[in-house]
Parts: C-alpha cells; sequence; structure tokens
C-alpha cells in the first residue's frame, strides 16, 4: 500500500529555508521513499516528540520528522532541518516548540 505524503506548512516554509538545490533533491528523493512502509523507516522518538519518526538525509546533517496516519493512510512531514544538537534551530527543537503551540498546519501540496 502506498502512502501519500503531505507537508506541515511549516516543515514546507523550512524545506524552503535550505538555499543548496542539491540538498533539497536529496531530501525530496529521501521523503518519496516514505511512501513504502513509513512506520520501518527511521526511528520513533520520544519524550515529547513520541508518536513521530525521524529519518535522515544528506548523510548525517539533516533530519525529516514526520508522523505516520495510518488510518488515512498518510504521512505528515513536520519538520525538515539540520541536526545541531544543543542549538536552538536544532530540527528537533524547531520541531518540538512547533507541536507544543499546536502550530502544526497541514498543506497538500509539496514544495
Amino acid at each position: 500500500m502506498e502512502y501519500r505524503i503531505i507537508f506541515s506548512v511549516q516543515a514546507q516554509k523550512l524545506f524552503t529555508a535550505i538555499k543548496d538545490r542539491r540538498e533539497q533533491s536529496v531530501i525530496l528523493t529521501r521523503i518519496e521513499k516514505l511512501k513504502d512502509e513509513p512506520e520501518k523507516q527511521g526511528k520513533a522518538l520520544s519524550d515529547e516528540l513520541s508518536g513521530y519518526r525521524s529519518i535522515r538525509a544528506v548523510g548525517q546533517r539533516y533530519r525529516i520528522v514526520y508522523r505516520v496516519e495510518q488510518d488515512q493512510v498518510l504521512v505528515v512531514i513536520v519538520g525538515v532541518g539540520r541536526r545541531k544538537e544543543g542549538d536552538k534551530r536544532d530540527v528537533y527543537a524547531v520541531t518540538q516548540d512547533l507541536i507544543s503551540d499546536f502550530a502544526i498546519d497541514v498543506e497538500d501540496d509539496k514544495p
């Protein structure tokens, strides 16, 4: 079964903020792979990001944070960005802030 992929408005903004088009292309290719068995890819996150998963892209530099909606056969991309542990712009910190503020808006279009 193939899953449909959508971006949250915030994830789309984070994605378009990546200036390197080659990196964007690699990230999109990785996201496309989530169409098949997304729950078996990446790793499950914990604590405030429980219920979400993360996969690596562009080597170890970028993370894609997503959740799988089994009942809707849907993958929602909620965060895309660099992993900078301890930095307030770290993809996990930014995504956690968006989720805790209930600010995740879903949009059907890809970047």
